[in-house]
């Protein structure tokens, strides 16, 4: 479903991605794990056309993500894509719905099927009575939760998140764990998940380990 092909990516004189080959497929969990450096976050967002590979191809389906100009690559990106990071990114001024709601706002869903959506979503991760706290008001697991909601909000193909329980305590991370394989087994969503969390990359349908900038 997402291919990546020979991915070569560099800063300055830092190479660091050398020829990534991985493809994801639909319906499975996959961690990519390596110690800092190895260019896991880098491959994350490439994979997630946040950055673009110096060489290579990024595919999904029939379309060659590389070949998108710049306003179809946001529309792909808000289509297809959900994204989880380790520091939640909720705007503080909005309510947990209307954080969830942003993306779909983003499509132009219409507001009444945008806000069914969202209730459901919220329904399914617990947090259906802390849809009108705003960050500021909620834990980490909650805050986690919502930012995990706005990911799912327009039905993603893929679901990718970089080190979505690292800022958070042992039971929170756990549940955020758990919480992922549910969603993959009610969903069937499709995880790409940077961790460097070895019981959450174990339970994964595949882990996958990097090193100096290749797959191993």
């Amino acid at each position: 479903m997402l291919i990546a092909k020979d991915i070569h990516k560099s800063y300055g004189n830092l190479h660091v991605l050398k020829g990534v080959e991985l493809e994801i497929h639909e319906k499975e969990i996959v961690s990519i794990v390596g110690s800092s450096g190895a260019g896991k976050s880098t491959l994350l967002h490439i994979l997630g056309t946040l950055d673009l590979p110096d060489s290579g191809t990024v595919s999904m389906g029939e379309v060659n993500l590389g070949k998108l100009k710049k306003d179809q690559l946001a529309d792909f990106r808000n289509d297809s894509l959900g994204f989880i990071f380790q520091f939640h990114n909720l705007l503080p001024e909005f309510t947990a719905l209307e954080n969830i709601q942003i993306p779909g706002m983003i499509k132009k869903t219409p507001s009444q099927a945008l806000a069914k959506r969202a209730g459901e979503l919220a329904e399914l991760l617990g947090i259906s009575h802390r849809l009108h706290a705003k960050p500021s008001e909620m834990s980490g697991g909650e805050q986690q939760r919502v930012a995990v909601a706005r990911a799912l909000i327009n039905s993603p193909k893929v679901v990718l998140a970089d080190e979505p329980s690292g800022n958070l305590d042992t039971a929170n991370a756990e549940a955020l764990h758990q919480l992922f394989f549910k969603l993959r087994d009610e969903l069937n969503q499709t995880f790409v998940i940077v961790t460097h969390n070895e019981p959450l990359a174990n339970l994964s349908d595949r882990k996958v380990s990097m090193k100096d900038g290749l797959i191993e």
